[in-house]
């Protein structure tokens, strides 16, 4: 099924002014995440014209707009009034024609406006909407901001994914969902992940339930969403398989088309698994400003082999 947004929901997103349109109007649906600047419509040129998306005027287009015969302007504002035209947008806080208003109101099409510059309303827009018409895929795992890095944890069920997110939200961490976690492809190389509305701030913790971690910690303990920069897996510890003891082995698993960097992490009793995944946040970072330990540690051994050569 495809994602849509409704017009309120940008309004109340992008705090745009409601020039006209109701309560229905603002229920229109937004099904394209691309933005019509219509210049050559207004010259009365509708061979291609995308009554499906917003329609964005600047100041070249109001401007231009102003020019035409009242008459004229009516006439070609109400070939682009559409049953599925979601809304107008007015930038930079200019005055909208009336002939804008006549037209959209008769088709009950709502007409936004808002003080900020085109270039920059036009990007605060798409970014809004390829977020939220981005088809979601629901994966299972505890998502949590550690240290500002989106870390998905993900394991068998009953390894302890929530009791660890748990305490790294008591170290001050936050929570951006529990069990299940919906993700779309922001970009090619980026992976947003937010909870389901459901399961918004809510957790479980088998023996005591669900409890609702922004009431218990505060609103600074949860986020909305969160980037997917790393995937911890918690797996059973096994004393017959080898573990990475270098920090050598990462790997990458896809998710939505996504590759994300993967450390795997062994669980018995009597490890932090908290800590660890704090420290396992911190070296990645570490790594991506250039630092890698691993590295580090490899140097200074050959070094060791190539002084106790030459004795």
């Amino acid at each position: 099924m495809a994602e849509t947004v409704k017009v309120k929901e940008l309004v109340e997103k992008l705090s745009l002014e409601v020039v006209t349109g109701d309560e229905e109007s603002l229920e229109r649906v937004i099904t394209t995440g691309d933005i019509s600047r219509p210049g050559l419509e207004l010259t009365g040129y509708f061979n291609y014209y995308s009554h499906d998306r917003l329609q964005l005027f600047g100041n070249k287009e109001i401007t231009f707009a102003e020019r035409m015969m009242p008459e004229e302007r009516l006439m070609v504002l109400r070939r682009m009034c559409s049953d599925d035209t979601p809304a107008f947008i007015v930038s930079r806080g200019l005055t909208p024609p009336k002939e804008m208003i006549e037209a959209a109101s008769e088709r009950n099409i709502p007409v936004l406006s808002s003080p900020i510059s085109t270039s920059r309303l036009l990007g605060e827009i798409s970014s809004f909407l390829n977020g939220g018409l981005a088809p979601r895929t629901s994966v299972h795992g505890v998502l949590v901001d550690v240290y500002g890095l989106g870390v998905l944890i993900q394991g068998d069920s009953g390894i302890g994914k929530s009791e660890t997110a748990l305490e790294l939200v008591k170290r001050g961490h936050r929570l951006i969902a529990d069990d299940r976690v919906d993700v779309y492809q922001q970009d090619e190389l980026t992976l947003v992940g937010e909870p389901p509305k459901i399961l918004q701030h809510l957790i479980e913790i088998r023996g005591i339930g669900i409890i609702d971690v922004m009431n218990l910690f505060g609103a600074s303990a949860v986020r909305g969403s969160m980037p997917v920069q790393l995937v911890v897996y918690l797996e059973s510890w096994s004393k017959d398989k080898k573990y990475d003891r270098l920090g050598s082995g990462n790997t990458e698993v896809e998710i939505a088309e996504v590759k994300i960097p993967q450390v795997k992490i062994p669980v018995k009793t009597g490890r932090n698994v908290a800590i660890i995944i704090e420290v396992a946040a911190m070296n990645f970072r570490a790594r991506t400003m250039g630092y890698d330990a691993t590295k580090t540690f490899e140097d200074r051994l050959t070094q060791l082999i190539e002084e106790n050569s030459d004795q």
